[in-house]
Order: C-alpha cells, then structure tokens, then sequence
C-alpha cells in the first residue's frame, strides 16, 4: 500500500495541491463574537501559499531535520498549516492541549526537545515564556493570535514568521522543495504525548509513513463520496484530529474548522457539513437534551423515538408498512427533521471515535435516521485502525480493520494490532516501549476484544480497569459508566468504583447546563451547581433512573450505592486528562473517604 505512495506526508500535501489546485480544502469562521459567522475558503493553492511561507520561515529560523516543534493551540486553520509547514520543512510536530497545566506543558516541551513553542495566544505564551529551563532549549515563540504579547527576537507573531518565509524564499525558491525531498517515510513526523491516566504522558513517536499510510489505507475503505464537507471541530492535539488531516489528503474534502465547542451547533447551520466526527460525549449531550424536554414537545419526542424504534425493528424484518409507517412519517415530520436540520441538514454519517460509544446512544439516533459509526485505534496505532461501514453497520462493534492492519486476539482477550499504522516506540523510554511493543511488530493495545465472523471487532473491556468483586466477578467500569450516561440524561461523568465489595459504587457528576435548565423550570435559578446537586430530589430522581441503569447490567454489575459529586472533574483538580479521560487512580484516591462511606466497617 505504501509502494506508490508519495514519500512523506509533506509530499502527499504537495501531491493534494498538484492534482486539485483549485478545489476548496479548508474554510474557517470570522469568530464574530455575536450573530452567525462568515466563513473564508481556502483553496489547495492558496493553503500551498500560506504552508510554504511558514515552512521557509521555521527553516530560516534555523529548524533541523527532525527536531521538534510544539503546537499549543484549539482547533482553528493556522493550527493544519502550521502542522503541514512543519511536515514541509522535515521537522516533527508535538501536540499540546490548550488546556494542559503550565507545568504539564513545560515537561512535554522540554522531554520533547522543542526548539520552537506554537503558542494560540498569550495565555499559552505566559505557559512557557517565563520557564527559565526552557530558555536555552527553545529559541523561537511563535504566537498566532499576538494581542497582549511582548514581541522581540524570541518571540514572534505568525504573521511575521510569513514575512520572515516569504524573504527567505525570494533569496532561496527551492529551500522548501529540498526540505520535503530530503524527509522519508522513516523520518519521524509527529510526537504525540498520551493523556496520562496513570502517570506521566508518554511521548508516542509516530515517521511519517504512520500518516502516509492511514491515508492510503482509510482512502481503500470508500467511506466518503465526491464533494463532501466535513465540520472539524475535534482537538488537533489528539491523534484522532490529525488521522482526519491525512485521510483529507487522500480523499480530498473540504474541511470547515472550528474548534470551539460551543458554537458546534451554530457552526454547523453556517456549513451544513455531509460528515462530521465527534467523541462519544457529544452524540450523549446531543441525545440528553432531547431525552430531558418536557412538557408536550418532551412528550412529541419520547412518542417519536418510540416510533422509531419500532420502525427500525420493522424494517430489520423486512418493510415498513400499513399504520406505523404513517406514523413513522409523522414523527419523522416533527421531530426527527428537526433534529438532522440542527445538525446542518445534510449530514450522511456521522463518525464517533476516542472512546467507547454506547450502542443504546448509536440505536438512538439510527432510529432517528442518523447514521453514527463507530471507529478504534489509540495514540499508538496512529488513531484509525478499524472503522464500521456506515451502509452497513453493526452497533457494538468498531468495524473492520483498514486495510493491511493485521489483528489477533491474544490468549487472555487483548487485541494485538500489527501494521505500518503502528507507532516507532516512545520517546526516551525504551523499557516502557518494550512492554506493548514485541519484536515481531505486534502492539499490545491493552483492549480486551472480540472479532466475529465477519471480521468486525468488539471492545469489551480496558484490560488495566477491569476490577474483581469480593463475590469473584470480574466488572468493566466503562460497561457501567456507558449505561449511566446513556439512561440518565443529567448525568454527565460516571466513575464506577468496586473497591474490593461484593458490590459496585459509582460517583456521579451532574451535567451543568441540564441541570441549570432543570433548576430554572423550578425557580431555582439563584442557587449554585454544587448546591443544585445536592438537593433531595436530584438524589431521589437519579436513584430512580438508576433502576434502568441496573436493568441493563448483569446482576454482579448493578450499581448499589451512588454519590452526586457537588463540583465536575477537571483538570485542574487532576481528575481528568488535557483531552477529559477520566483519571481513575486520582480520582479512586480523591475521594476515598466517600467510597468507603458506602460501606462503613462493622465493628
């Protein structure tokens, strides 16, 4: 797959400019601050333009062959061409979440070898420009958005690192050229740090044939048709974000970025993408604030999804006919149009990737009559290695692997995957490398899986969080948090906790604009989050839905005992990673004292 393949992800970039010069590849927003957006195309000659500037001018900057450069940055479009004119210039790009702590940033920069720190704004500038250990290291700053930030000789706006490319350029045409011709599938591309739920995040090294190779092969699954728009709104930070760049290259569609969170859905009325990717949480948020409507538009909804769902069990057996297929055009007419208009209007299918999506979300909005497939892969097998047909799919599974990724399961139930997609080990930790990395090629991803007939995989369990009751059953944590967050709405983050009991416990946080919404109904608006979740009828209301929960468990895994938290996990607090995993060594101690409350010890 790799044979005919361009040499470098820089040099599928220039293949991408050179075959559809004139196509649209990237739009981005005005960011007015009020009323809807306008948005500005890019051409792929136009992108070339900006890329080559910004490559000369990392390379007149003094930028090596394979030395690093960090992006700490939301998702916007100078965030894509900065990581193109990294690739274009044989330097590596280093990922940082915008949200990651001042001292998390200067560890991943400095165990990094960043020479040169992308910086959003001074928020991220103030992150490093004051780290004395960094000073020598890194010797440029470059910062996108230079409102408040002291420019000088280290630190430059990335409208003068243009100037600084376009004069380099004029003196030396072919600088840019030579860096891509000089830069090879083996030649490291992307150092990417793990969100860190045990420890320290490891840097994750991945050569350009990793992102050669995912766009080649994800290109060989014909999952997007001619002309299609995708709304880019995923962290650029997480690997996910940066496979959907490479898989842009490949099948060339028009990506309309936007990284802010709240403007997703007012984003996605300006664009009116035909695909979008997103995190399981999202398609759980969107789902929830359906699901919590009251009044007679709640009581349309819930008579609606009713219908829907007998409808999809109707044509699972064969056609939809007679009465319920009136009323399937009712519902469709009330609700279900005015939910796919909310989500643009033209959306064909929608991908969820970066964990595990519960099939009672997927069923949802299949029978809404919105397609969402779901995708696996980590940081180590540079995102994408299996993905569900969305002619097809099967709710559950991740799909089939891409093409020429090889997979097993192991003798105790771990997926193993082997392929080009598969990382080169983690950087300055050759013990820790060998531990998931055998010999023979085969990464140990640490997912407890199946693969049926059809060749599709089904995650079951994460290896490291299954914990064991004191009756001897084995529970999944995520089984129980996913059936949670599925059936009570208001909840939006779940910890299931075993701690050595015959039974499980979970620690719950409540979903800060439901819950606002829900006060506001009950002229209650005036109190706190923290006071909200704990009043008497927010515990009795989840002690309710938490019988569905429980219907929908084995008897060994239904939850017992709960707590509402009055605060959300961030962090901040250390409860969660810079891309909002939940941290369960931290959070099992923080609150320690609130699990073993749940069963106090008998004299």
């Amino acid at each position: 797959m790799l044979a005919n393949a361009p040499t470098s992800f820089g040099a599928y970039f220039r293949k991408r400019v050179q075959d559809t010069p004139n196509d649209t590849a990237y739009s981005e927003p005005d960011r007015a601050p009020e009323g809807p957006n306008t948005w500005r195309t890019y051409s792929w000659q136009e992108t070339r333009e900006v890329v080559d500037d910004l490559a000369a001018g990392l390379l007149r900057r003094g930028l090596k062959q394979e030395e690093r450069v960090s992006i700490c940055s939301s998702t916007r479009v100078e965030w894509i061409f900065l990581d193109f004119a990294i690739a274009c210039a044989g330097g590596a790009t280093t990922t940082v979440y915008p949200n990651t702590g001042a001292d998390e940033v200067d560890y991943i920069v400095s165990d990094s070898d960043s020479v040169v720190f992308i910086a959003e704004d001074k928020t991220q500038v103030d992150k490093v420009v004051g780290y004395e250990g960094l000073r020598e290291q890194v010797h440029t700053i470059v910062v996108i958005d230079p409102t408040g930030v002291a420019l000088d000789d280290r630190v430059v706006s990335y409208e003068q690192l243009r100037e600084i490319g376009r004069a380099h350029l004029e003196e030396h045409p072919e600088v840019v050229d030579e860096a891509i011709a000089a830069t090879t599938l083996d030649h490291l591309s992307t150092l990417i740090y793990t969100s860190g739920t045990t420890g320290r995040p490891k840097g994750v090294r991945l050569p350009h044939r990793c992102w050669v190779y995912e766009a080649e092969a994800i290109k060989a699954r014909n999952l997007l048709g001619p002309n299609e728009v995708m709304y880019l709104w995923l962290p650029l930070s997480h690997v996910f974000g940066k496979a959907l760049l490479a898989a842009q290259l490949s099948y060339n569609y028009h990506a309309a970025v936007d990284g802010r969170i709240d403007r997703i859905v007012a984003g996605l009325g300006e664009v009116k993408p035909t695909v979008m990717c997103g995190a399981p949480r999202v398609f759980e948020k969107v789902r929830a604030a359906v699901l919590t409507g009251s009044g007679l538009k709640g009581k349309i909804s819930h008579w609606a999804f009713a219908v829907g769902r007998d409808a999809a069990e109707a044509r699972r057996k064969g056609a939809l006919t007679g009465p319920l297929k009136l009323k399937h055009a009712i519902a469709d007419k009330l609700v279900f149009a005015k939910l796919r208009d909310k989500l643009g209007g033209n959306i064909k299918f929608m991908i969820s990737g970066s964990a595990k999506l519960n099939p009672q979300v997927q069923a949802w909005f299949h029978n809404a009559g919105i397609i969402v497939v779901e995708g696996y892969g980590s940081t180590e097998s540079s995102a994408i290695a299996t993905v569900d047909e969305p002619s097809s799919p099967t709710f559950g599974t991740v799909g089939l692997p891409v093409p020429g990724l090889e997979t097993k399961i192991a003798e105790d139930g771990e997926l193993l995957l082997r392929g080009p997609s598969i990382f080169e080990g983690y950087h300055k930790l050759l013990e820790r490398t060998a531990e998931v990395l055998t010999d023979d090629g085969w990464y140990h991803t640490g997912d407890i899986a199946e693969i049926d007939a059809d060749g599709k995989v089904r995650i079951t369990d994460r290896k490291k969080d299954l914990f064991k009751t004191s009756g001897g059953k084995y529970v999944s944590p995520q089984k129980v948090e996913a059936a949670i967050t599925a059936n009570i709405p208001y909840v939006s983050q779940a910890i299931a906790v075993g701690d050595g009991q015959k039974y499980v416990s979970a620690l719950v946080v409540m979903d800060p604009a439901l819950l606002q919404k829900w006060a506001e109904k009950r002229n209650l608006g005036h109190l706190s989050y923290a006071e909200l979740t704990q009043r008497p009828e927010i515990h009795d209301s989840v002690e309710r839905q938490m019988e569905r929960v429980n219907a929908r468990l084995e008897r060994w895994e239904t939850v017992k005992k709960f707590a509402i938290l009055d605060h959300e996990l961030t962090v901040e607090s250390g409860g969660t990673t810079a891309n909002m995993k939940i941290r369960r060594s931290v959070v099992s101690q923080q609150y320690q004292d609130i699990v073993d409350g749940f069963y106090p010890k008998e004299d």
